[in-house]
Formats: C-alpha cells, structure tokens, sequence
C-alpha cells in the first residue's frame, strides 16, 4: 500500500498546499494529492478560487523530479478544459505515475478520449462508479458514513483497478477501524490510502 500525503506532509492547517509541505513528502517518500485549476494560462495549485498568489503546478513537478520519487501523484482536477496545459507540464518533466480525478463527468470523458490516468470516484452518494471500464482506478470516499471494506475494495482488485482511499480523519471522523482493515493491503502496490498524518500511516502499517 502506498501512502498519499494529502496536500502534503504538513503540522499546521495554513501549511497545506504549500510548496514546503510538497517537498517535504517527497523527501518522506510519500506521494502526494493536491487541488489543480488554470490561472492566467498556466496550471496552479489552490483548492478554492485562483489569485496571483498561488504558485504553479509545474513548480511542484519540479521539486518531484528532483526529489527522485517514483510515488504516484494525486491531481485533483478543479477546473475545466485544462487538458492541454496540464499535458504539457506533465510532458516537459517526463511525469508518469499520476492520476486525475474529480473532475466533472463531462470532463471525465474528455481525460479518457485524451489517454490520461484517469480514476473515477466512489462513496455514499456514487456508489456506481462512472466510466469504470475505462478507468484505471476508483477513488474511495466517505463524506459522513464508513461504507468501505475489504469486499468492495477487493471487488474493484479482482477488476484489475487500482484503489486509493480517503482515510477518515480529513473528514473529521475516526481512522481506527478502517486502517485496522487496511492493513490486509499493505503489500498491494496498486491500494493507496490518501491521509493529513503519512507519518503516523507511515509507522502504523510499516513500523516494527
């Protein structure tokens, strides 16, 4: 299983999707999701509105090559018709181990007529995943109510999808049982768990 720093590895909530937070996780050896919407012509990272303060996306592919990580990269996709742009910056740093998702299902359509790794998305309220076929993966999520569990992560495995899940506590609710059950997947590279505490992840399913 591999573990997602969600907006980073950061101790402070202002420190999220900020480039220290990035480098920071690169440096753990965690992968990474992060909010990505256009500005001014060029791809940027904010989960809400875009300013002129908000740095480019091609910045954090940067820091990611030169790092060295081969973990994967979590794009939320936060805007609409940005295919091209956002194909470039992955081109011009040879980007491969990558996913988009959440973008709309219209969009959707268009990361999958373009050849993107493209997840589509599960939870209470999407329990049919949209365009499962041609994804390559499932993003899990539980808004309010704990749905997931090994069945209907090992249904989307024996489908030959990969998985990353959401863990609890970035919607405010208890991990414990969820990440006792995760643990049957800590040898599945293709199962990521998305979490705001990779470190303590880290120590839980790897430490000794």
């Amino acid at each position: 299983m591999k573990i997602l720093a969600h907006r980073g590895l950061w101790t402070t909530a202002s420190d999220k999707n900020s480039m220290e937070a990035f480098v920071k996780a690169f440096e753990h050896g965690y992968g990474i999701e992060t909010d990505v919407r256009d500005y001014m012509e060029k791809l940027v990272v904010s989960h809400n509105v875009a300013t002129s303060e908000c740095f480019l996306f091609e910045d954090v592919l940067k820091a990611y090559k030169e790092s060295g990580s081969d973990m994967p990269l979590a794009i939320n996709i936060k805007a609409d018709g940005i295919q091209d742009i956002l194909r470039a910056d992955l081109n011009k740093f040879n980007i491969k181990n990558y996913f988009v998702f959440d973008m709309s299902i219209p969009e959707q359509v268009v990361y999958h007529k373009q050849d993107f790794n493209a997840f589509t998305r599960m939870s209470e309220y999407e329990k049919e995943p949209v365009l499962l076929e041609k994804s390559q993966g499932v993003w899990m999520d539980e808004w309010e109510n704990s749905w997931i569990n090994e069945g209907v992560i090992d249904q989307m495995r024996q489908q030959g999808k990969m998985v990353s899940i959401i863990s609890p506590e970035i919607h405010g609710r208890d991990k414990a049982n969820m990440w006792k059950f995760l643990k049957k997947y800590v040898d599945d590279a293709d199962v990521m768990l998305c979490t705001d505490t990779p470190v303590e992840a880290e120590e839980y399913f790897y430490g000794n």
